[in-house]
Order: structure tokens, then sequence, then C-alpha cells
């Protein structure tokens, strides 16, 4: 089996929903169900969880620490760097970008998405160049020569903060997109305010166990209509939309002419 390592980016410091990642559903914190279900996903060899050096993630370490998990720690903001830095000391080759703002992430989903990428000879394999899963149930897998040279190339707050945008962007990496074999409704799954911290609850709760899979997420949501009303007032894609904002006035602030 090919070397295949998760990364899952952590901080305490979100803007919108503070501390978010170690909130509780179910007696144990989001953080720990992620881990938990990125665990289970078959063609995962390790998993490592990346936050950043300030002293509020003193508790994503010990967390770790506590649950036998790797951790690393980098650069807050520029989230690329922290990717760049953790795959370089741990040698890492094929990388799976997870964000642990997903507590609904599915192992499955996961598999498929690597599978598509051991299968070719790409540089980047994702189910988010055309979005056909739910909000939520987002993988990434990219090659290390290709976060390399993103890391090295990228410029634009949005290509540092969300990692993968310099390679979506650049037709010089070889990509694929994994399509959903079925049409899913335009459910909200990750977790970035309050709303959606309830939303997730509900569905855990209703379900009654720590385990389960995106049909199920789907078919209890079907079942309980008033459960999506409360997040779904929410664009999807927030805090990206907020960083090309802060795009437009980089050129500015770097005294490069904007072309």
């Amino acid at each position: 089996m090919s070397d295949v390592v998760a990364i899952i980016q952590a901080r305490m410091g979100s803007t919108r929903l503070q501390g978010k990642v170690m909130l509780d559903i179910m007696g144990k914190p989001v953080l720990w169900h992620v881990v938990n279900r990125v665990s289970k996903a078959r063609l995962i060899n390790k998993l490592i969880v990346a936050t950043t050096v300030n002293s509020e993630d003193d508790i994503i370490m010990k967390f770790c620490n506590n649950n036998d998990t790797s951790v690393f720690r980098g650069a807050e903001e520029d989230v690329l760097d922290r990717y760049y830095n953790c795959a370089k000391k741990y040698e890492l080759k094929n990388i799976v970008r997870i964000t642990a703002d997903c507590p609904l992430h599915d192992p499955n989903i996961i598999d498929t998405v690597i599978n598509e990428y051991l299968k070719g000879n790409y540089d980047y394999v994702s189910n988010t160049l055309e979005y056909t899963f739910p909000d939520g149930f987002d993988v990434e897998v990219f090659s290390f020569n290709a976060l390399a040279d993103a890391w090295k190339n990228a410029k634009l707050p949005s290509e540092r903060e969300h990692v993968t945008p310099y390679i979506k962007n650049n037709k010089k990496f070889r990509k694929k997109n994994v399509f959903s074999n079925e049409e899913y409704p335009v459910y909200r799954c990750s977790l970035d305010h309050i709303e959606d911290y309830e939303f997730t609850k509900k569905i855990y709760e209703g379900i009654g166990r720590e385990m389960f899979y995106i049909d199920d997420v789907m078919n209890y949501v079907r079942r309980h209509p008033e459960i999506s009303k409360i997040n779904q007032h929410i664009r999807i894609n927030e805090g990206y939309l907020k960083s090309l904002a802060k795009d437009e006035n980089f050129p500015k602030q770097q005294g490069v002419k904007n072309e």
C-alpha cells in the first residue's frame, strides 16, 4: 500500500465559533469524532493533527497526547506553511487534507477519493473541484511535490490560508474530481456557527451512536426536515469567500500592479 497520511487541521481560534473543535457531542469533543471517523478509512496509514503554536491550542496538543494521536504545531493563518512543514517533518509522500470543522466525515468517501488518486498518475484528487457531495464531506488528496510547489509559489492570502487553491487553479497539476453516485440534498454539514453545532448535535443524538455514514445522515434529515432549517441560511464556504476578499487588497499591500 502506498503511504497515505491524513493531516487534520484544527485550532481553537475560530472567529465565528470560538473553540469549536472542542465542543461536546455525546460526551466527547468534536475533534475526537473527526479523528475517530478519519481513522476508519482503510487507505489511510496514519493521521496527524496539525494545530498552531498559539497557547490557546495547548488544549489540542493535550488532547492528542491523551489520545495517542500524532500532533504538529505551526503557523496559524498560513495553513499552507503548516501543512508543508508538517509533511516535511514526517517525510510524507501522499497527503489527505481534512478539516476538523467537519464532524460528519465519512471514511468511505475518504477511501473513494484516495483510491482514485492511487489509481491514476495525479497530483491532486478531490471531491471539491465540483461539488456533488454535501458541504462537510470534503476530501482532498495530493502529493508532497504538489504541496511543496504551492508552498514555494502561492502568494495570495486565500492560497496560504486554504492550502490548496494554488493547486486547484493551476493547469500544470494533474487533477481529477470524484463525483457522488447519487444526487444529495444541499445540506450544510460543516461547523462554523452555533447553528451548525445545534444541527450536528441533533443528528448525533437522533441517530444515537458515534459512528454512522452519509446515507444515515441524509435519511435522518429527510425524516426530520425541520433540522435542515437550523443552519440553511448560512452561506457555504463562507471562510474561503472572506479570504478572496483579502486577495483584492493584496496587490495594493505588496505594491504590486494588479493585472
